[in-house]
């Protein structure tokens, strides 16, 4: 045998007993938490029959009458389970770039079925990809309306800070019992 086969036969050992042991070993937990699987899908609420315009109303005047009681000019948009809009209320003085904003978290709030405050949040924690998918907003404002564990549409507001936005939503969505 010559001395190049007793090398490559030794190297050919030597790695097959290597791989065997790396094969008994547990695999590490993941290091990135993107990378954990869990066990129930989060935010699985699902659809309800699509709110009706009185009952959306309802819901815009109560985001109005917070937003009036602190003096924010807001934009409100109420939309159903389908993600259309049923009812809009535009107040005096409101910016109007608002209008659109508004509707866009509505919307991505009842499509993703989450406060738009959890794009928020996953943005501002470093998870960038949430900026690739289709009709997200990073921005909070926009709260699902949830009636008998399904989510029958969303309120959205926009024209003052985030926090006033999602302060002016949360109670428009607490008058959904």
């Amino acid at each position: 045998m010559t001395l190049s086969r007793i090398i490559a036969a030794s190297l050919f050992a030597v790695l097959a007993v290597t791989t065997s042991i790396r094969a008994e070993e547990p695999a590490a937990p993941p290091t990135n938490p993107l990378d954990v699987i869990p066990d129930k899908a989060p935010f699985n609420i699902p659809y309800g029959a699509p709110i009706a315009l009185k009952r959306a109303q309802s819901v815009a005047e109560a985001a109005f009458a917070e937003a009036t009681k602190h003096g924010w000019p807001l934009n409100i948009a109420v939309v159903d389970s389908g993600g259309n809009l049923v009812t809009f209320l535009h107040m005096d003085n409101s910016q109007l770039a608002s209008i659109a904003v508004s509707e866009h978290k509505a919307r991505a709030s009842v499509m993703y079925r989450r406060p738009t405050k959890a794009f928020e949040d996953a943005i501002q924690k470093g998870n960038n990809y949430v900026v690739t998918l289709d009709g997200v907003i990073g921005s909070r404002g926009g709260i699902p309306l949830i009636e008998d564990g399904k989510i029958i549409g969303a309120v959205g507001c926009s024209g003052g800070t985030g926090s006033q936005d999602e302060a002016a939503c949360a109670v428009a969505a607490a008058t959904i019992k």
